[in-house]
């Protein structure tokens, strides 16, 4: 049998079909998502306004819950709330620490009402001043406080038992001259009944996203549909949404998937149906939550129906894309074409054989095209210093993939990255030999991939799937692993076996999730051929 190592044309001829096809795929997903999406309007009566939104002022750099220096000013508190106040009745704050106590007055001047919230957690001495002050607060602003909701998902996160929450609750409820409430998720309300007992309204948190079986967007209003329905069947209390809403970006989970465009249909939808059937309800929420990726993962940080500039993210009417235009995309495929063509064309190993600079061409489109999408991701993505320098320099690895490509002749085998440092050690020089660079390359991407792929295996709810940190090097390297003279270390074979094994365990837990499918195929195409090829080796 002919192999890759003395017939380079099939190199290039499987390289040219292999990232053609990428192309497509690409190029028609980003097409879909540039195509309006034609959805439920939400005609608002005159005057007639969302009933309540959560609010959180964390939106500046640096801003945080957990800065315990930290006091929102007045100034930013009024900022935000004049510009939800043509939008929504009334915010949701989640404790009066921090400078959030002023929320009330200033609602009181732009005419909006408040639910105040009691932060409960773990630590008793905190918890009994923050329910004092919330007290005092919601009695002196009576005309504005709708209900003072003793704690939110305090059970959820164990950090109260059932026995306490009553009797925190009782105690509020005695002291004060609004009504109170407790949230939690909808299925700890069913799990705990009786707090029913202590609140004069019941308030459950609804997120289709966040279910244990996560709901596709066309089920998703429907699902709360059914769970009011079986909530009321528990409770004979007034019901209120004390949370619901869609994130606009982020990890997709089984069939939910973020987006803007699916943010912007759930809400539509979704108000319109509870101003139909007479919901009580408050979104989550205002405004982007920075902060909240630390915690939740990029999704955490894409809840706000207005971004961190406090602009719209969606209108409540026509149709709505995912994407603006197709310029960045096609600008990042043809330059990435052209620079891969002049490479292969100049210096040392220039090439006037067709298919070499065809193939070059091809692949230095494809790597155009992922840099611009994954720069996209990034931007929402990445939280600190240290991960846009970790996974940054990743994708800069990534990225020079097809430039050190363009330059590789294909008429000799691609060594191991263990080989290839022991040249660059005795040689510095060796480092501008394209099949060094090439086997280094694969070296530290192959053990990159293996730690991304087990950190997402065994730690997966808030991780993204780094599909686009690995597409490039999968096909390069899935291309070139089967080349008869690839030589494949110890070293690599185990990052291989880690990222396969990673890759097919993430899938199984949710086969439903087209971002695991594309990651575990990822996986197999980056990892399998050194799986294979080091094993046929060693025999």
């Amino acid at each position: 049998m002919t192999s890759f190592a003395r017939s380079p044309r099939r190199v290039w001829s499987t390289l040219v079909v292999v990232h053609l096809v990428m192309l497509v795929l690409l190029g028609v997903r980003a097409a879909l998502q540039a195509e309006p999406v034609p959805m439920h309007d939400l005609a608002l009566a005159d005057g007639e306004r969302l009933q309540c939104v959560s609010y959180a002022p964390y939106r500046l750099p640096g801003q945080t819950p957990f800065d315990p220096r930290l006091v929102i000013p007045r100034e930013q508190i009024a900022a935000d709330l004049a510009a939800l106040a043509p939008l929504t009745e009334c915010v949701r704050i989640y404790s009066v620490d921090q400078g959030l106590g002023q929320v009330p007055a200033v609602a009181r001047e732009l005419g909006l009402k408040v639910l105040l919230g009691a932060w409960i957690g773990a630590d008793r001495k905190r918890n009994a001043a923050e329910l004092e002050q919330a007290i005092a607060i919601a009695n002196e602003y009576a005309d504005v406080v709708r209900v003072l909701i003793v704690g939110n998902e305090v059970l959820l996160r164990r950090e109260r038992t059932e026995d306490e929450m009553r009797e925190l609750i009782a105690y509020a409820r005695e002291r004060s001259k609004v009504p109170v409430t407790y949230a939690d998720v909808w299925e700890f309300w069913i799990k705990h009944p009786s707090l029913a007992e202590v609140v004069d309204s019941v308030t459950v948190h609804i997120l289709p996203f966040w279910e244990d079986d996560p709901v596709h967007i066309e089920h998703a209003v429907e699902h709360v549909g059914k769970v009011m329905a079986e909530v009321r069947g528990h409770f004979a209390k007034p019901l209120l949404i004390g949370e619901t809403g869609w994130p606009s970006a982020g990890r997709q989970r089984e069939e939910s998937l973020p987006s803007r465009v699916n943010q912007a249909r759930y809400i539509r939808e979704f108000v319109h149906r509870a101003h139909a059937e007479g919901w009580n309800y408050n979104l989550i929420e205002a405004i982007d939550q920075p902060w909240k990726r630390r915690l939740e993962g990029t999704v955490g940080g894409f809840w706000g129906i207005l971004d961190i500039d406090l602009a719209p993210k969606f209108p409540l009417a026509g149709p709505l894309a995912e994407r603006g235009d197709l310029v960045l995309p096609g600008l990042g495929a043809m330059l990435g074409a052209l620079l891969c063509l002049a490479l292969a064309a100049g210096g040392r190993h220039a090439s006037r054989d067709p298919l070499r600079l065809i193939a070059s061409a091809t692949v230095g489109a494809v790597g155009g095209l992922v840099a611009v999408l994954h720069a996209e991701h990034a931007r929402v993505s990445y939280r600190d210093t240290l991960e846009w320098t970790t996974l940054g320099g990743i994708a800069a690895l990534s990225a020079c993939v097809p430039l050190v490509l363009a330059r590789w002749p294909a008429d000799g085998p691609l060594g191991a990255a263990a080989q290839a440092w022991a040249r660059v050690r005795r040689s510095g020089r060796a480092l501008a030999e394209p099949a060094v660079a090439l086997a280094l390359l694969r070296g530290l991407l192959l053990f990159a991939a293996a730690v991304a792929a087990l950190l997402l295996f065994v730690d997966p709810r808030y991780r993204d799937f780094p599909i686009l940190l690995y597409l490039v090097p999968a096909l390069v390297f899935g291309t070139l692993g089967w080349h008869a003279g690839s030589r494949h270390e110890t070293e690599e074979r185990v990052c291989a076996l880690v990222i396969v094994v990673s890759v097919i365990g993430r899938w199984s837990s949710e086969p439903a999730n087209p971002e695991a499918v594309a990651w575990l195929l990822t996986g197999l195409v980056l990892a399998g051929p050194t799986l294979l090829r080091g094993a046929r080796q060693h025999q």
